[in-house]
């Protein structure tokens, strides 16, 4: 079984449309680690002995958030900023990440054809991702297709959201079983995750 880190991030949690209903549901999934960064830190003051310790007790990083301003929500960039540092995540004695696997569970509020070059924000979800793509890769991680949730806003009025908050059960729990397969897909959702049954 891998063991799984799951760093949630969301600001406004009392107004969330998805991502707190996600949260909760992660949270009650066995054999894994969960993390709500704005609870433990809501002064901004990281632990950075404690998450380095976090992160080479894990084989498996995941961060869920909602997409804040087409990149992560602040406390998740500080936390880079403090917790990733020259000799432990990078550099050339920073080898104590490499190996393990990042991923991504991210809700968007705009609809899937916004995210396209001819949609209003010009750019696919991916794109706006390459920053912790990149970090992952410089921290010598892999980084795995991200989890994604297009119109969050309307997810559930529309029934979309237990769908994908179930998937999201899914997904966790094929993550910590060692089931899941990544392809060369750039996003997954309920519907298309790789995942390897009765494995």
């Amino acid at each position: 079984m891998a063991r799984v880190l799951i760093y949630f991030a969301h600001p406004g949690q009392r107004f969330s449309q998805v991502n707190a209903s996600m949260a909760e549901h992660a949270r009650r999934v066995e054999g894994i680690t969960f993390v709500d960064l704005y609870r433990e830190y809501p002064r901004f003051n990281i632990d950075v002995g404690k998450e380095q310790t976090r992160l080479t007790e894990h084989d498996i990083i995941l961060f869920q958030f909602p997409l804040f301003w087409y990149s992560t929500p602040s406390i998740i960039k500080e936390w880079q900023d403090l917790v990733l540092e020259h000799g432990f995540a990078y550099g050339r004695d920073g080898t104590q990440l490499a190996g393990k696997s990042v991923m991504a569970a991210i809700t968007a509020a705009g609809p899937e054809d916004a995210y396209t070059p001819q949609g209003y924000q010009h750019y696919d979800l991916r794109t706006f991702l390459r920053p912790l793509e990149q970090t992952a890769r410089l921290c010598k991680m892999t980084f795995l297709p991200p989890y994604a949730l297009f119109s969050s806003l309307r997810a559930p009025a529309e029934g979309s959201a237990t769908h994908h908050i179930a998937g999201y059960v899914r997904l966790i729990e094929a993550l910590r079983d060692d089931r899941y397969e990544p392809g060369d897909e750039d996003l997954v959702n309920a519907d298309t995750l790789p995942i390897v049954q009765g494995a």
